[in-house]
């Protein structure tokens, strides 16, 4: 079955990649993996990054008037609703190969930790456990003044809804602009990354911090590092493994590898 969902358009159309040995024989023996992914890996299922989705009607507004919490408190209908139309997007969305290539990976080792900086949700409906999110979850939904979940749907016509334990006003369960990330994620993230054995940066520009100190946690501890990215980025000239390419292309190809390698 899987093998039907990787063998998706895209792959067949491309070339096929190379994968180093070396890289396949480490994995083999590898007991910790950790993987970051970034939003090069939502675009592969359409999902548009955050500055992609300020098109058309959107377009004129700045970031800090939908994505910061004082843009939220000076209009707050307003970034309810470009939320609303993001959430749209993402439930039309559906996992990519590389997605389901990192479900089956996790199966491959010991320990395997899956990080995104992805609010989307697609690591999980392809059916990865234990995904750290580092920014957050665009399907979710909290209280603006507690911080905390709301799980229960709100009939109410207001906008933005409001939380059914103080009367506050709901928002995304996202981090804005200006706001610290989790500290229980980062902190986990900042663990598994320095005391893995195989460290992947996969679809992200590591620039965007403090995700991208993750993969400088991993090399000052020894570790193996791998990008996998079309573009180079800050971390390209650092890595010890890089495979330029598409993560929908790359990652089933290694998981195939690994999978078959015969030293």
């Amino acid at each position: 079955m899987e093998s039907n969902l990787w063998g998706t358009r895209r792959q067949r159309h491309h070339q096929r990649v190379t994968i180093p040995d070396e890289l396949v024989r480490q994995l083999r023996s590898a007991q910790r993996v950790v993987v970051v992914t970034g939003a090069g890996v939502s675009a592969e299922s359409g999902v548009p990054t955050f500055r992609d989705a300020q098109t058309g009607l959107w377009a004129k507004f700045k970031p800090e008037e939908l994505a910061t919490p004082e843009g939220f408190q000076a209009n707050p209908r307003l970034v309810w609703e470009w939320y609303a139309w993001r959430r749209k997007m993402v439930a039309a969305a559906r996992p990519n190969s590389a997605h389901f290539a990192l479900r089956e990976m996790e199966k491959l080792f010991p320990e395997f930790h899956l990080i995104t900086q992805n609010v989307d949700g697609l690591h999980q409906r392809a059916g990865s456990s234990n995904v750290i999110e580092l920014h957050g979850n665009i399907t979710r939904t909290k209280c603006f003044n507690e911080g905390t979940i709301i799980t229960t749907s709100q009939d109410s016509d207001e906008v933005p809804p409001r939380c059914p334990q103080c009367g506050g006003v709901l928002r995304p369960d996202v981090v804005w602009f200006g706001e610290v990330l989790p500290e229980s994620a980062l902190e986990k993230a900042a663990e598994v990354s320095a005391n893995c054995d195989v460290f992947f940066s996969i679809g992200t520009s590591a620039v965007v911090y403090p995700a991208a100190a993750l993969s400088a946690d991993a090399l000052r501890a020894g570790k193996t590092v791998v990008e996998i990215n079309p573009e180079p980025t800050p971390l390209t000239a650092l890595a010890h493994f890089v495979v330029s390419g598409a993560a929908g292309v790359v990652v089933p190809e290694i998981v195939n590898r690994v999978r078959s390698f015969v030293s």
